[in-house]
């Protein structure tokens, strides 16, 4: 599709879905479920799926009321911490998928899931992360529920065992080309295996996930350290989005995938994670900027990662400012693969290492969610000690 401005206000949620782009809400918690925000947000058609943040869950058990009366009640039981942690989990995620029901139904499963990670180290094994998945998926018990899973091998591994058993996943925390084709071979292969056990693919949905804000502070921080080439700051994350996206394309044609959407399976969607990439990061920069927002807002990128069967994952906040100041151009990753190699040759020949970015990347992330959920499970733990109050 050509470029073209559009409208902005509502219109843009409007004109995202019409690419082919579904607003996420990212960081959701207990109180926008019980403030009735994400009810709101669903009716007025503004968001078709959601996201939980550990980080975000803990601060709101430690610091907030809306937890209070489930926790009071598992400290009358004496339940232990773990159970009561995956409890808390449970009903959010529960309570959400009825919310995003409307959707799922309407869009025949196209939309409408809710993702949430596994109560469990997310740097353990493949089987206990495996393992988590599965008891929250049935806890859950709806068939709009996602496991989000960490795209590390272990992750990786969970992720494929999960799909072979008929639980739809989303991998998040891919920071790579490379580390996306794994995903999609964890992708083939976990479909392959349901498909021979006899599974209707068709209900195993999937999402692929990459936090482009998080990439672009990075890059952007060792560029700033190196003093070097401000004209190429925030061009990293929509280089790698549109090389990721070229390989979704190039997966969809290939044979191994036609057998599988033979059987009825639908194909991965990949997610961008617009939310702030921390102090330092900047927004998308140069001929793809779009005046009327800051890379905090994510505004930038929700403009920039325009793309049939993708999802924008935005905060209540993001979603905000995306409705009073987005503006579209159309399809923007679609055949830019040859200027997204330019810009990748660009950012290495000033000495950013795509590889060693990603490893870092991974390795933060993996000790980010480990330091969440040992917040979450404190959080809980003191709120149990002192009786909830």
């Amino acid at each position: 599709m050509g470029e073209r401005t559009v409208t902005s206000g509502g219109e843009v949620l409007r004109e995202l879905l019409a690419e082919g782009v579904s607003p996420w809400l990212d960081g959701l918690r207990r109180s926008l479920l019980t403030s009735g925000t994400l009810t709101r947000l669903v009716a007025a058609g503004r968001v078709r799926g959601a996201t939980t943040d550990p980080a975000a869950l803990a601060a709101e058990v430690a610091g907030g009321t809306s937890y209070a009366q489930q926790l009071c009640h598992l400290t009358c039981r004496s339940v232990p911490l773990t159970t009561a942690v995956q409890a808390l989990c449970a009903y959010d995620l529960r309570t959400a998928c009825d919310e995003l029901q409307p959707v799922f139904a309407a869009t025949q499963g196209l939309d409408g899931h809710v993702s949430m990670d596994p109560v469990v180290h997310p740097g353990g094994c493949a089987g206990a992360l495996a393992d988590s998945a599965v008891a929250l998926h049935r806890a859950a018990c709806r068939p709009n529920a996602l496991v989000k899973l960490p795209a590390t091998d272990a992750g990786l591994a969970a992720a494929g065992e999960c799909l072979a058993r008929g639980i739809g996943v989303h991998v998040t925390r891919i920071f790579s080309v490379q580390r996306y084709e794994h995903v999609v071979e964890a992708w083939f292969e976990g479909l392959e295996r349901a498909r021979g056990a006899g599974l209707d693919l068709s209900v195993i949905p999937s999402v692929a996930g990459l936090p482009v804000a998080r990439l672009d502070a990075e890059v952007d921080g060792l560029l700033r350290s190196a003093g070097a080439a401000p004209e190429l700051r925030g061009t990293a994350a929509l280089a790698v989005a549109r090389l990721v996206y070229q390989r979704y394309e190039e997966g969809l044609g290939s044979a191994r995938w036609r057998v599988l959407a033979s059987a009825g399976a639908r194909p991965q969607r990949l997610m961008w994670s617009v939310g702030s990439g921390g102090s330092g990061g900047s927004a998308i920069s140069g001929s793809s900027a779009v005046s009327g927002g800051s890379a905090g807002s994510g505004v930038p990128y929700v403009e920039a990662l325009v793309a049939w069967g993708t999802v924008s994952a935005l905060s209540s906040a993001a979603l905000e400012a995306v409705v009073e100041r987005g503006r579209l151009r159309g399809d923007t990753l679609t055949g830019q693969d040859g200027a997204a190699r330019a810009a990748v040759a660009r950012l290495e020949r000033c000495g950013v290492s795509f590889g060693e970015v990603a490893k870092r990347l991974e390795a933060d992330s993996v000790a980010h969610e480990v330091s969440s959920w040992r917040g979450l499970r404190g959080a809980v733990a003191a709120r149990m000690r002192g009786g909830a109050e």
